[in-house]
């Protein structure tokens, strides 16, 4: 009789499973869940916005090109996002920032052009600033800014063109390490376009701050220094300090009897400026005294810049400065030169250019008659030649004292008093990122990075100065009867 088959056992099956089922079990889901995990922080990445632009539109209301990021994959990409948004800072050094708000009072007051501050602010002295008016601002604001016991956070909204809203803000750090524990909590609506939007008649009913670089006798933008006092590398502009340094020693390297008895100008024209498209009809030495020059970016950075370096544009016993498309940085660079500056007609103020006098720091131009006007400064100057180079030294000597100590005490002082008027007590958004010098360095592609580096700053051996208050300014009147009856 056949012997009977009995199933094989369990212990017989276990025998037999092959010995690689379980490691590749354990493989697959490892990969699976790595993919998984990619996946996540992928996603996570791309909807995370930088300072430098990343996952930001342009701003609507001043379309660019897009940006183009260098990274050279994906990965790379993500790495750079994640690490720079939200790792950098945990493990920056912040104890600079910790520091009790300093008592020292200053003994110096500030400089007279500081008095433009209260009349900035003015729209808000009786109505105060709420969360109101900054929910409308957002509406025409580039990024958002908060500090909050010295640490400073950022909530990106529309990407800024260039690399403007990454020197901004590297200013607005340098400013916490520069004066650590002083600067008040805050909340601050930015915009990082050349021209104003907060129209003064059509929201005369419910003013809103919005700040900026510029701003006009027609509008409640807040003016603030602009990103090139920390450098631009797009055009290969160092700091403030760098560069007026350089123009200063080059203006004096020749007397003035010796400089070019001409009006100067070198320039982008094709800017949709009426008055660049204007000054363009008076290049000719012999009949306007003037010799106007275009300038193409494009090309000057495949040459290296050599040609467009501003300590070799003083040759000239007159600059002209044109407004391009709205306000430019380039006042501050014509008046550094020690040129009789000829200004044409600005309709656009940043926060110093209301400190200059005209005849004393600068000639103006009227945009009627442009060319008769430059050839008549011209004659002018070069029949009046101690006259002409005194209005040049003037000018060049307001520029020497808008040191970075200046500009850094400006900017504490509005923000102070800025923060005064604000009715509800600075909180970050949810959506707000922390910012450092740290992260902005890390999020910076490599030229601006060193950039960066060089305009860093440390804490201030003294004070910032005393902000004059004197008088009967409607913002400190109204804040001084608030807290009297307050106190009753």
């Amino acid at each position: 009789m056949a012997p009977l088959h009995r199933p094989p056992t369990s212990r017989a099956l276990s025998s037999r499973t092959p010995s690689n089922i379980l490691p590749s079990v354990v493989a697959l889901s490892f990969l699976a869940l790595t993919f998984l995990v990619c996946y996540k922080v992928d996603d996570f990445a791309a909807q995370t916005k930088t300072v430098a632009g990343h996952n930001l539109d342009p701003t609507p209301w001043h379309l660019f090109p897009p940006k183009i990021f260098s990274e050279d994959t994906r990965h790379a990409r993500t790495v750079k996002i994640i690490h720079c948004s939200y790792l950098a800072c945990r493990y920056a050094n912040n104890t600079a920032t910790r520091l009790p708000l300093h008592s020292a009072v200053s003994t110096h007051q500030c400089p007279e052009l500081f008095r433009w501050i209260h009349h900035d602010l003015d729209p808000w002295a009786r109505s105060r600033i709420s969360m109101k008016h900054l929910d409308e601002s957002m509406k025409f604001a580039a990024f958002r800014v908060v500090i909050v016991e010295g640490r400073l956070y950022v909530d990106m909204y529309y990407a800024c063109v260039q690399s403007r809203a990454i020197f901004t803000i590297w200013g607005l750090v340098q400013l916490l390490r520069r004066f650590p524990g002083m600067v008040p909590d805050v909340d601050m609506m930015f915009d990082c376009m050349d021209r104003p939007t907060i129209n003064r008649t059509e929201n005369k009913d419910m003013p809103l701050p919005l700040f900026r670089y510029c701003t006009t006798d027609a509008h409640f933008d807040i003016p603030f220094p602009d990103w090139s006092f920390w450098g631009w590398p797009e055009v290969n502009i160092r700091s403030w300090g760098e560069e007026f340094k350089d123009i200063k020693k080059s203006s004096k390297s020749s007397n003035w009897s010796s400089k070019l008895p001409r009006a100067y100008w070198k320039g982008n024209p094709d800017v949709a400026s009426p008055v660049r498209t204007e000054l363009l009809t008076c290049n000719h030495s012999i009949k306007w005294g003037a010799q106007i020059m275009r300038q193409d970016w494009d090309q000057e950075a495949r040459d290296g810049f050599e040609q467009s370096k501003l300590s070799k544009q003083c040759n000239h016993r007159y600059k002209i400065y044109a407004e391009g498309f709205a306000w430019s940085v380039s006042l501050k660079y014509i008046l550094s030169c020690g040129s009789m500056s000829l200004i044409i007609s600005p309709l656009y103020q940043d926060f110093f250019s209301r400190g200059l006098d005209p005849l004393k720091n600068y000639w103006p131009i009227p945009f009627d008659n442009m060319c008769e006007s430059i050839k008549h400064a011209v004659d002018w100057g070069n029949d009046h030649l101690s006259e002409a180079e005194a209005i040049g030294q003037q000018g060049q000597n307001f520029m020497e004292s808008l040191s970075m100590d200046t500009v850094y005490a400006y900017m504490f002082q509005l923000i102070t008093e800025y923060s005064k008027l604000l009715d509800f007590k600075p909180t970050p958004p949810p959506s707000a990122l922390e910012v450092c010098s740290e992260s902005l360095l890390c999020i910076a592609d490599e030229k601006q990075r060193q950039f960066l580096e060089k305009s860093a700053t440390s804490a201030s051996l003294v004070p910032p100065c005393s902000l004059n208050r004197a008088g009967s300014d409607s913002v400190y009147s109204w804040l001084q009867q608030e807290e009297t009856r307050k106190a009753m």
